[in-house]
């Protein structure tokens, strides 16, 4: 990291504490603390990325990627528990399909234009492409599953589709840990990446340590950050003419999930490809199969009625439209500058839709 980009992390850092103190004073136009918070994420989001390089020297890019997924869909979980507890169930629910778009579409999309701007083609594992997108598309049948029995439901069915919901839930979080299992223990040779760059940790002298809480300190400054955000987001909304879907789907998605998007377009930039898709993907596959079933378990605890997974055909839609158009996309293990412009244009297209929408 070069002096000027070291000096604007520093002065960008300033914000949060200045966020934190003029959201305890109270009095301060919720707008300002809205941009303000998004603001601080930036810089949060930075150091992400480089924790996230650095661990992936010392664990490789499977896991690394995983990590960076994990951490960086912290807010996201944050967001949406406040948001829960609030009983925006609708919000949420946007939110979850919101994030699965700016990654697969918007984070993969400028990592392949921008990586592929300096070089004629970046190749990554095609086997673990195929792989993740699979993970996907099985995530997107089982939330179409209440959604469709949702139609069917009679006063005298709304037991049963309560105990689907809870079965859904289940069934995703054990595939979603057995998919663990598979990618780290029986199967890890299907996700070996093309690339082999020597070790990021000792270029830099990172230590192990010292990524793993770098990674973990941002992670909760992110988290802190992210729930003054949502606090504000209504106000601000309302100020600037925004729809409820709009929100959800593209703001709280973007600000929220700048950590890993930042990520993977940097490493894609890089010429780390391998690890690019495995952050942009494995978020995705991480809130639909982990996220998700938790939001719903903890809505139990936290929000005035519990949480279920019917999703508007508007929102099942374009996440089946972003799973295939990736799958596509990304399913040859090629990529280049061109091919991020198509994932990034499906998501602007979306984006200006869900902006029109009328408020949910």
């Amino acid at each position: 990291m070069n002096l000027l980009a070291k000096v604007f992390l520093g002065a960008a850092l300033l914000l949060i504490p200045l966020t934190l103190v003029l959201d305890r004073v109270g009095g301060v136009p919720q707008t300002w603390l809205f941009f303000l918070a998004a603001g601080a994420i930036v810089p949060l989001a930075a150091l992400l990325v480089q924790a996230t390089e650095h661990l992936a020297g010392y664990t490789g890019d499977t896991i690394g990627g995983l990590l960076n997924a994990t951490f960086g869909n912290a807010p996201e979980l944050i967001i949406a528990l406040v948001a829960l507890k609030a009983g925006l169930h609708d919000m949420v629910k946007a939110a979850i399909i919101g994030a699965i778009l700016a990654n697969m579409l918007l984070g993969m999309g400028l990592a392949f234009f921008l990586g592929g701007l300096r070089r004629h083609v970046q190749e990554f594992n095609p086997v673990a492409s195929r792989n993740y997108m699979t993970m996907m598309l099985l995530a997107v049948i089982s939330l179409a599953i209440p959604s469709t029995f949702h139609n069917f439901v009679t006063a005298d069915t709304l037991l049963e589709e309560h105990y689907l919901n809870l079965a859904v839930a289940l069934v995703l979080l054990l595939t979603y840990f057995l998919s663990l299992v598979f990618m780290l223990r029986t199967h890890p040779d299907f996700f070996t990446s093309v690339e082999q760059p020597a070790g990021p940790g000792a270029e830099a002298g990172w230590s192990l340590t010292r990524a793993a809480l770098t990674l973990l300190a941002a992670s909760v400054l992110v988290a802190l950050m992210s729930e003054i955000l949502v606090g504000a987001v209504e106000e601000t909304a309302a100020t600037l003419g925004m729809s409820q879907a709009f929100i959800g789907i593209v703001i709280l998605a973007v600000v929220g999930g700048a950590a890993e998007s930042s990520a993977a377009v940097v490493m894609g930039v890089k010429d780390r490809v391998d690890l690019s898709v495995s952050i942009a993907i494995g978020s995705s596959i991480q809130m639909a199969l982990f996220v998700a079933p938790v939001l719903l378990l903890a809505s139990y605890a936290v929000a005035p009625r519990p949480l279920d997974l019917v999703f508007d055909r508007g929102l099942l839609g374009a996440i089946l439209l972003t799973v295939l158009i990736s799958a596509m996309v990304a399913g040859d293990g090629k990529a280049n500058w061109f091919k991020g412009v198509q994932l990034v244009t499906v998501y602007l297209i979306l984006a200006v839709m869900f902006y029109f929408l009328p408020g949910s």
